[in-house]
């Protein structure tokens, strides 16, 4: 048996159907605009982080299978500045001189002797403000007693001679003439920088 069309019931549970299917499109469309101006939002910077993580990692890969700093082959952090060997002078707490200290104006810039990826900026008890930048063959450039930092971050890539800070007294150093202390670490352990940097 066919159903009366022009049963007067029937029109308004259409109607209903209708119009809540209507509604459920419009509310799922809603939330769908919604979840794409979310991810519109939060993917670039997600993608920029995880793209400057990756290219970082490609670009230590390939300074480790570059060659170590040899003799004079680095450019001084400081280079209008006079360099002296204090390598392995005597420190406190029974410590030696890891490194070498370069005496500058303060806020004198300080210049990375290499080039390579940067793997912190931060600070530590010894050195105060520190900017490591991890160079050819793994080599670890280690920059201390920074008065501030350049305009630099953590995966950040620098060529030889941009600037990375500058000159100050902080960490233990703290009401000593301001200088930089410039360290070379090499698989861990602590060389003299002296022989491998360029002299004026």
């Amino acid at each position: 048996m066919l159903a009366d069309s022009s049963n007067p019931q029937s029109k308004p549970k259409k109607r209903l159907t209708f119009l809540s299917r209507v509604l459920s499109v419009l509310i799922k469309a809603a939330i769908l605009l919604m979840l794409l101006f979310v991810f519109d939002r939060l993917l670039p910077s997600i993608s920029q982080q995880t793209q400057s993580f990756v290219i970082a990692k490609w670009q230590q890969l390939s300074l480790l299978q570059q060659e170590l700093p040899t003799e004079n082959s680095l450019l001084s952090p400081l280079p209008e500045q006079h360099l002296t060997d204090t390598w392995g002078a005597a420190r406190s707490q029974g410590r030696s001189h890891e490194g070498i200290d370069i005496f500058a104006a303060r806020g004198t810039p300080i210049r990375a002797t290499t080039q390579g990826i940067v793997s912190k900026v931060g600070e530590n008890t010894l050195g105060g403000r520190v900017v490591v930048v991890v160079g050819p063959g793994g080599a670890g450039h280690y920059y201390a007693h920074l008065e501030d930092y350049a305009d630099i971050s953590p995966n950040d890539w620098v060529n030889a001679g941009d600037i990375i800070g500058y000159v100050g007294d902080s960490g233990n150093a703290k009401g000593t003439p301001p200088h930089v202390h410039y360290g070379i670490y090499i698989s861990g352990s602590a060389v003299n920088p002296y022989p491998l940097l360029q002299k004026n």
